[in-house]
């Protein structure tokens, strides 16, 4: 039977199994992003596809840390020449050198980290952008399904990543069996946002551990917050780049 109570006993054991075999590479990861924080930094933190919404959770919201930047498709009409019609289509996200496009629009230097979030894998763009990162030193963390990613046939998110953090989808995501075939309820945003936020306490941790503050976003709705993110923001200029975040 599909219902409530079905997806709410897979997700409530993909959360489960994300907290405990998964505590490890977040404390390797986020040792991997207060080392590049510490050092003048940012987090560039790039998905397609769905896993927008776990690179949109590390990016400028209340509680989350503030050199953060965002890297998307959506880049390419924001700060480049394309138009929205240009970057409608969701299969773009398969298109070679488009990774190298949207690099070509942002600020990113040498100290810089990348979360990569994929949950196949495979497609072009993200393994493009994960091989730039590569070879020019930078660390590269990335949050996707080792179920999924196992059947790919070619080069791999995970097979580029110093850390890898399995959300647990199944292959294909979704996670409940329909009786004509295919299935139903997706879980990867799920495990992927709270990895998310795992990878930011372990950050925060760090940084109050060493007796510094973290570079932390308040609430924009709450007294003081405007001037407080805005002090934080004139670290980094135009290399944190909100969007729509």
């Amino acid at each position: 039977m599909i219902d409530q109570s079905a997806y709410a006993l897979i997700a409530g054991s993909a959360v489960d199994r994300l907290l405990t075999a998964e505590r490890d590479a977040i404390e390797r990861a986020g040792a991997l992003i207060h080392a590049s924080l510490r050092a003048g930094g940012v987090l560039q933190a790039f998905g397609t596809g769905h896993s927008r919404s776990v690179a949109l959770e590390l990016t400028g919201r209340a509680g989350g840390l503030v050199p953060v930047n965002q890297l998307g498709i959506r880049d390419l009409a924001y700060y480049g020449d394309a138009s929205p019609r240009d970057i409608l289509d969701p299969k773009i996200e398969r298109e070679p050198g488009l990774a190298a496009r949207i690099w070509e629009l942002a600020d990113i230097r040498p100290e810089d980290v990348f979360v990569i979030i994929s949950n196949s894998g495979g497609n072009a763009a993200i393994v493009e952008m994960a091989r730039l990162a590569v070879r020019r030193g930078h660390p590269v963390i990335a949050i996707t399904s080792r179920e999924h990613t196992a059947v790919a046939v070619e080069e791999r998110l995970a097979d580029l990543a110093q850390v890898v953090i399995d959300n647990g989808a199944p292959y294909g995501d979704a996670t409940l069996p329909l009786p004509g075939g295919g299935s139903a309820c997706g879980v990867s945003t799920l495990t992927g946002v709270l990895a998310a936020q795992l990878l930011v306490a372990e950050v925060v941790g760090r940084f109050l551990a060493a007796g510094e503050p973290p570079p932390v976003f308040r609430s924009a709705n709450t007294p003081g917050g405007d001037a407080h993110n805005a002090r934080l923001l004139d670290r980094y200029g135009p290399r944190v780049r909100l969007g729509d975040a």
